[in-house]
């Protein structure tokens, strides 16, 4: 898929789990004054999918958006479901995955409630230096929840 290609549209039933081989997408919604706010970014080598949708077949308030050209794979809810059946380990495996997902999410969450937004831009920085060079910067202010000025005035900082 192309840079700005959808993998997910607002308002559509997510109907696959992907696999990114190779590339970078955005998992974003739009607020009620029409802001996009970045939940997630998923690159090489991850998974990514709206769980509730796509397991609950119901419309998505989510889009998923791919940032750099991106190769993914995919399965369909009725492919998984037939995959657990015929290779049982893969339940387990899909399991794992989705608990990482999980604590990935509760992760965000803790350090977002615990840290003042420039200590969440230096260990954001810290802990990923090469992915922060793949994406646009007011992509990453809208993923920490900061202005594009603020964490403009916290790069000059660290230069």
């Amino acid at each position: 898929m192309k840079k700005k290609e959808f993998l997910l549209k607002e308002n559509t039933v997510y109907k696959f789990y992907y696999f990114i081989t190779k590339g970078l997408v955005r998992s974003f919604y739009v607020d009620n004054k029409g802001n996009e706010k970045i939940t997630l970014f998923a690159l090489d080598n991850w998974w990514v999918t709206n769980m509730e949708s796509f397991v609950k077949t119901t419309p998505s308030t989510q889009y998923i958006q791919a940032i750099e050209n991106t190769t993914v794979l995919y399965l369909s809810k009725e492919e998984l479901d037939q995959l657990y059946i015929e290779v049982p380990k893969l339940e387990r495996l899909f399991r794992i995955i989705t608990e990482n997902m999980l604590i990935a999410n509760l992760r965000k969450t803790d350090v977002f409630l615990q840290m003042k937004s420039s200590d969440r831009y230096f260990n954001f920085v810290e802990n990923l230096p090469n992915f922060v060079q793949r994406v646009p910067q007011y992509m990453i202010a809208s993923y920490l929840e900061i202005t594009p000025e603020y964490l403009s005035e916290l790069r000059r900082k660290t230069k």
